[in-house]
């Protein structure tokens, strides 16, 4: 079976991206090494993204994640004539990538596609006593896509961890935003912009979900944005909390989503639970009403999460048990760790703080014994 994760691979190499291994933070205010960073030059050349992740020989070969999704069939011959309807930058970028790394362009237009449906995450914002905002989460990824018997792993989410890339989007030599994402997708899941707010994504569940918006899409209507686009382009262009989160509201998505937005002061952070066309709630912080963080696994707040996927209940717990008063990356961090909110989808841990312009990036591994999602 060929894979495209060396091509990928090979161009963060290049740049001293990742060296494949696996890296956890320990539970402890300490520092061990962050996954690395790879700038990425904002601008009208498509050449941003070869330059930012280096350039590599031209690799031919068809991806093992690829092979686990619904997507494969016909991908290749079907997925090029969609071309011309991707929003810019984005439509170049992607045939950019193709071009470079020779996989077929139908198959890197697909893998951006695939992150539309299958991310499965929890985001957690935290304000401590003196008004001062984290934001943390854990990018869950790859259910139902493969199950390797061997060593207790789902393919696609061991597949994605050496794919994992810390980006530095600048422009004039001047970081405009921070993201943590996967070599090969140009949309945006998990990121900052420093000193103004931080965005996270989190999948929602539903029948109208993000299989509907992508056929509708597809068959020429095209009034909705991708949800890695609309993060990116919150992340590129907005200028405050409030312009992000009047944004996020209102815009229509192609799937609905969790945007788990964070700002910079007091009482900024929030959820937005998004069905494809408009906010069904935003929950907000609120101290003086002893809401100092706002938690979002995949589940609307107001229901119960499915009993098999209870990631909620424990990392509540575990916050109030660390308390306002001790809320830190570290105890964020151990959050994180807590099984089942770690478990083995977990590709990787970030946190954030946007107004110390802090954002690091932690793959992850989940020790047996360890639920599956």
């Amino acid at each position: 079976m060929k894979s495209w994760t060396t091509p990928l691979l090979q161009l963060l190499c290049n740049s001293g991206g990742t060296d494949g291994k696996s890296r956890a933070r320990p539970a402890e205010p300490l520092r061990d090494p962050q996954h690395p960073v790879s700038v990425i030059a904002l601008g009208p050349s498509v050449l941003c993204w070869y330059k930012g992740l280096g350039r590599t020989p031209r690799t031919w070969g068809l991806p093992d994640i690829w092979d686990w999704t619904v997507f494969s069939w016909g991908c290749c011959l079907l997925m090029p004539g969609l071309l011309g309807s991707f929003p810019g930058p984005y439509e170049e970028e992607m045939k950019g990538i193709a071009a470079v790394t020779d996989i077929p362009l139908g198959e890197i237009i697909s893998f951006n596609i695939f992150y539309e449906i299958f991310t499965i995450c929890t985001s957690i914002i935290t304000e401590d006593k003196q008004g001062h905002l984290l934001h943390g989460r854990n990018m869950d990824f790859g259910i139902f896509l493969g199950w390797n018997v061997n060593n207790n792993t789902w393919v696609v989410t061991e597949e994605l961890k050496p794919l994992t890339v810390n980006l530095d989007f600048q422009r004039n030599n001047h970081t405009v935003f921070r993201a943590s994402s996967f070599a090969g997708y140009v949309g945006i899941l998990t990121g900052f912009r420093p000193g103004l707010f931080s965005l996270t994504l989190n999948e929602r569940f539903g029948t109208n979900g993000g299989y509907v918006g992508i056929i509708e899409w597809i068959l020429g209507k095209k009034d909705a944005m991708w949800i890695g686009f609309i993060v990116r382009s919150v992340l590129e262009n907005g200028t405050s909390y409030e312009e992000a989160k009047n944004i996020l509201t209102k815009t229509k998505i192609l799937a609905p989503a969790y945007f788990i937005l964070g700002g910079n002061k007091a009482g900024e952070g929030c959820v937005i639970t998004r069905d494809r066309k408009q906010a069904l709630d935003i929950y907000e912080l609120n101290p003086k009403q002893d809401i100092w963080y706002v938690l979002q696994t995949n589940y609307d707040r107001w229901k119960s999460p499915f009993f098999l996927d209870d990631r909620r209940t424990p990392a509540k717990k575990c916050l109030n048990r660390i308390t306002q008063e001790n809320i830190s990356f570290a105890t964020i961090y151990d959050v994180l760790s807590t099984k089942p909110v770690l478990n083995k989808l977990t590709v990787f841990t970030t946190l954030m703080d946007v107004t110390k312009g802090q954002f690091e990036t932690y793959l992850r591994d989940c020790p047996d014994p360890c639920i599956g999602w």
